[in-house]
């Protein structure tokens, strides 16, 4: 039984339904750079890329975007690839343009055929984040309604709130990022996740970051997260592992639940 819902992308099963899924970002600066990072990150076999545009020094040029966008397809293969432009106000890189050029540059993504999920703040405009899922849903993307909180743990109740918002937006997937500063900050966010699973119908996607929340990458699954960020070449945030440590800890995971 899986205790974490199935990612399902144009009508088949990512990472053939097993769980966690593993994905691994890509942080490159430049064009070339990216082909090298994703050359290593693909070699590592997770179940999916994240390329975080906001690291991407020609942000604000969507021709090269683009360009890059088609060799990071092309590296992947059939791993699916989320694009993801993470703000200054959720924890991500400074970048010389303005939100309506982030928009167009969205929906010029989701149009290209090169990208399988875009990954959208709840926090941003409601009328950007509108045009971002009309946008996605057009071309058959997934949109990740997504919030970061790189400071402190809200509320169970309240990261439970992240979900429901996701999904009476018309989110296909909902993701959550909190900071810890206690072990009980973890356990806040692993109970929300928990609650989450059974209350929203979209798939999960949780972590508790920094060192104390590398413990919800190993086994946030258990708690109804369906992905797990891990590292491939090089971190996106604090206290994601390297991704054979990850696969490792599951692994065993997994053989004590099926003998329990």
């Amino acid at each position: 039984m899986n205790m974490s819902q199935t990612i399902v992308q144009r009508g088949r099963v990512v990472g053939q339904g097993k769980e966690p899924l593993i994905c691994s970002p890509l942080v490159a600066r430049d064009a070339q750079t990216l082909r090298i990072e994703a050359a290593k990150v693909v070699a590592k076999k997770p179940d999916l890329i994240e390329w975080r545009i906001d690291f991407f020094a020609g942000i604000g040029d969507i021709s090269q975007v683009l360009s890059s966008a088609a060799d990071v397809r092309a590296a992947a293969g059939t791993i699916p690839v989320i694009f993801t432009r993470r703000s200054i106000r959720e924890g991500g890189e400074s970048i010389g343009i303005d939100e309506q050029q982030v928009v167009a540059l969205q929906e010029a993504a989701c149009a290209s055929g090169f990208i399988d999920f875009i990954d959208c703040e709840l926090s941003c405009a409601p009328s950007d984040f509108r045009r971002t899922l009309d946008a996605a849903h057009r071309h058959d993307v997934q949109l990740i309604a997504s919030f970061h909180d790189f400071q402190r743990t809200p509320a169970a109740d309240d990261i439970v709130g992240k979900f429901r918002a996701a999904e009476s937006l018309g989110a296909d997937l909902a993701k959550v990022a909190v900071m810890p500063q206690t072990l009980e900050d973890v356990l806040t966010l692993l109970n929300a996740t928990l609650q989450g699973s059974r209350l929203v119908k979209l798939p999960l996607i949780t972590m508790s970051m920094g060192g104390y929340g590398a413990l919800t990458r190993m086994f946030g699954w258990m708690f109804g997260s369906s992905v797990s960020f891990a590292v491939g070449d090089l971190a996106s945030a604090p206290g994601q592992v390297p991704i054979d440590d990850l696969r490792l800890v599951v692994d065993v995971l997994t053989r004590a639940l099926h003998r329990a």
